[in-house]
């Protein structure tokens, strides 16, 4: 507690807020890709292509995360936290000189490369500067990010993309990164970490002898894949399916992502009242495989009075467990061991979101929508029995 008194209350915040703006910037290079489908495949690209090319930011964000853990475990958060975003920046900013699509291919790889260092980096200045009871609350904020960079790559980049072109598009982005370093330069400090105690003066390591931190990493896999298949299909179902006008369509997706970061923080602050992260993460586990099976009966049925509905619910609950699971892998690998922790919690959940759009995508092509959204719930269904218990403190 002396740690997090060592800073007054407003600066404790304006640094959860940089690192909002940081990861939002992050989240919609990486995630806000898959809004340039519908333009892909209009001329006449195949799904499976298309998903393969607007997956590569999150392929390079899975090559970085535990990399950039260990640079944050060694040598802090804030020079991470600016070296990430201007590499998104030059990325992006290269990327809209170029017309073929290899090329851009390559650069969005880079860029997903940079955004993979806010995830952890972010994430430690709010364990590192919150007590204990605000944890749950602080994360939960920060954990709207992702939503919100959802949010706003769906309100810019089709309109973006169809009016100027791919390349352009990757603007919105890099333009967001290069601001977001620039205020973490100025903004963060590194949260003091205590000293290392024990005969090797070494920090132990918290993955031997306890399968929590593995088993939390594993339900995190499997609850992200109805929350990757809705960010990644919504927009496409919208348009093809349900037949609505790609405005329509976004501003849909784009209130359903900001009622979603509604959810995290609120299953944040639900986290803190009960005093548990994953008690609350079992029940969002529930709760993920009723509305996606929900969802999936309604988008088969056609209907839609109900399946609009379902989405977004859907969309709120699918995005709930991300910010529990997060605090508690900090929480329990510890200030030495978290950068590490949440680069594997992550590359975990970003390889899934990397293999969903192509293979969803293929199924989608040969079974439709309802088929996705079913073998979603299905995998969520896995996860509810992994959730694990409190540790004994």
């Amino acid at each position: 507690m002396a740690a997090v008194n060592q800073i007054g209350s407003s600066r404790r915040w304006s640094m959860l807020a940089l690192g909002v703006f940081a990861q939002a910037s992050s989240a919609v290079f990486v995630h806000g890709t898959p809004f340039l489908l519908p333009a892909l495949t209009e001329r006449g690209m195949p799904l499976v292509t298309a998903g393969l090319l607007v997956s590569m930011p999150t392929v390079g964000l899975v090559c970085m995360l535990i990399a950039w853990g260990y640079v944050v475990d060694r040598i802090g958060e804030h020079r991470v936290l600016v070296a990430g975003p201007a590499l998104m920046l030059v990325a992006g900013l290269a990327a809209a000189t170029v017309t073929q699509y290899a090329v851009l291919g390559v650069l969005l790889f880079l860029g997903g490369m940079g955004a993979a260092s806010t995830n952890g980096a972010s994430g430690r200045v709010i364990v590192g500067w919150f007590p204990p009871e605000r944890r749950g609350l602080a994360m939960g904020i920060r954990q709207t990010a992702q939503p919100l960079g959802v949010a706003v790559g769906a309100m810019t980049i089709p309109t973006v993309a169809a009016a100027h072109g791919f390349s352009t598009a990757v603007l919105v982005p890099a333009l967001m990164a290069g601001a977001a370093a620039l205020g973490c330069l100025v903004g963060i400090i590194d949260p003091p970490r205590p000293e290392v105690t024990g005969a090797q003066g070494k920090p132990a390591n918290p993955y031997r002898g306890d399968s929590t931190l593995l088993r939390i990493h594993v339900v995190s896999v499997l609850l992200v894949i109805p929350q990757a298949a809705l960010w990644t299909f919504a927009l496409l179902w919208l348009h093809r399916d349900v037949g609505w006008s790609l405005p329509v369509a976004g501003a849909v997706v784009t209130a359903t992502q900001i009622l979603g970061a509604g959810g995290r923080i609120g299953a944040g602050i639900w986290s803190d009242r009960v005093g548990s992260r994953l008690r609350p993460l079992r029940t969002v586990a529930i709760a993920a495989v009723i509305s996606m099976s929900a969802l999936a009966f309604a988008a088969w049925m056609q209907w839609w009075w109900l399946a609009i509905p379902v989405l977004f619910a859907a969309s709120v609950i699918t995005v709930a467990d991300n910010g529990l699971a997060f605090t508690a892998v900090a929480e329990i690998a510890g200030p030495y061991w978290s950068g590490r922790g949440l680069g594997i919690q992550n590359t975990g959940q970003n390889l899934a979101s990397a293999a969903l759009a192509p293979t969803f995508g293929a199924l989608i092509t040969a079974a439709g929508f309802p088929a996705a959204y079913l073998l979603a719930a299905v995998i969520a269904l896995a996860a509810i029995p992994l959730v694990p218990t409190d540790p004994k403190s």
